[in-house]
Order: structure tokens, then sequence, then C-alpha cells
């Protein structure tokens, strides 16, 4: 089964992004004018003729101050049952199953996002499994850096961890690390085959430096 799997009708950020606008009142250019995109982007994004990519969706979500979960635009759940029984107290509570291989995905030229618990609204933290494609800082390009902390546990193969403090240092199968996010980092794959990890990571902000 391809990795690079479409978004279903329920799970297409362009159809999203369009509902939001309309529904805003917004136009192309209002939109342009709050995210940086092109607004010939922004059509071909809604049309799905361009795909989104992660430094795309960051964008979206920052200039429209919107939860990345909006752009999955995941069916609602449904009503409960109701039944002849006394209620109860209330409880509240969240949770968020995300099965394998239904995981919304998109790909940024040096990773390739799987994205889990994306339904949410308002989360605290952002959990997604990454396979790390760049194989140096000159694929990899600019470093990136964002709100918050990020705890990042290596799956599959080897990394080489980068930063703008530290010197790059090799975490295989099973390391870990955890570090302040808005020191500029990347993730460079240094063993043959697949390599990947689970990123979580706290904030919503993410920028190239």
């Amino acid at each position: 089964m391809s990795r690079n799997k479409n978004f279903s009708s329920q799970q297409n950020p362009g159809e999203a992004l369009r509902k939001i606008r309309t529904d805003n009142g917004w136009t192309l250019a209002d939109v342009y004018e709050k995210t940086g995109l092109a607004v010939s982007t922004l059509s071909k994004l809604e049309t799905g003729k361009m795909e989104l990519n992660y430094t795309k969706l960051m964008k979206l979500c920052d200039g429209l101050d919107l939860d990345m979960a909006q752009l999955f635009a995941l069916p609602d759940t449904p009503a409960p049952v109701t039944s002849d029984r006394p209620p109860r107290t209330k409880m509240t509570g969240r949770r968020a199953i995300t099965r394998k291989g239904e995981e919304p995905t998109m790909s940024d030229g040096p990773y390739f996002y799987e994205f889990h618990g994306a339904e949410l609204n308002q989360r605290s933290f952002h959990p997604m499994v990454i396979e790390v494609r760049a194989r140096s800082m000159e694929e990899f390009g600019n470093y990136i850096k964002h709100e918050g902390e990020e705890f990042t546990y290596i799956l599959e193969g080897d990394v080489e961890f980068h930063s703008e403090i530290y010197a790059p240092t090799v975490l295989s199968e099973g390391d870990s690390i955890y570090f302040d996010a808005g020191m500029g980092h990347a993730w460079i794959a240094s063993s043959p085959g697949r390599c990947r990890i689970l990123a979580v990571f706290t904030g919503s902000s993410h920028q190239h430096s």
C-alpha cells in the first residue's frame, strides 16, 4: 500500500479551508493577507490541484488562528443513544483513536509526517510519526524551530540530531531526546533504509530559521 495516501473526502484540508474561509466571509485575498500564501496557491489547495505540505499547514494555522484539527475536518462523533436511565453526574473527557493506515499524512521534503490524534481541537501537545528522508544538512535546508518543548523517540534506524547550540549527535532505535524546540533543529537519516521517529511537541507555530 502506498504511504502517500490521499485524504478521504472527510479529511481533505483543501475542502476544510474553503469552508472555513467562506464561513468567515473571507476572500482568497483576505487569506493571503493573513497567511502570506499566494492567492494562486490557496486556490490550488482548495481545489485539490496542489498538496498541502507541513509548512503551508503551519502558515494557515498561524495566520488564521486555527487548530490543526480544523483543517482535517473529520466527521462529528455520533450523538449518544438516549435511554430511560436516570441522569448521571456529568463527566467530561476526550479521546482520539488513530488506526494504522488511516492517519492523515503529508510530506514536507526532508520529512514525511503521519499525524495522530489530529481530530482533537485545542490539544496541549501534538504527536506525529515522522520518516526522516534528508541525508545531509544541505538536503534538509534551514533549521526548524517552534514554540514549546519536544520529546522524540527513535522508532527505526539511526538519525542524527543537529541544532544551533549542540554538536550533532547520532541516536539509534530506542534512544530518545527532550529539548527546547525554540532552538533551531533538524533530523538527518544516518543509516541505510527507513529512519522513523515519534515526535511529541507542545505549541503550534513552526518556522524555518
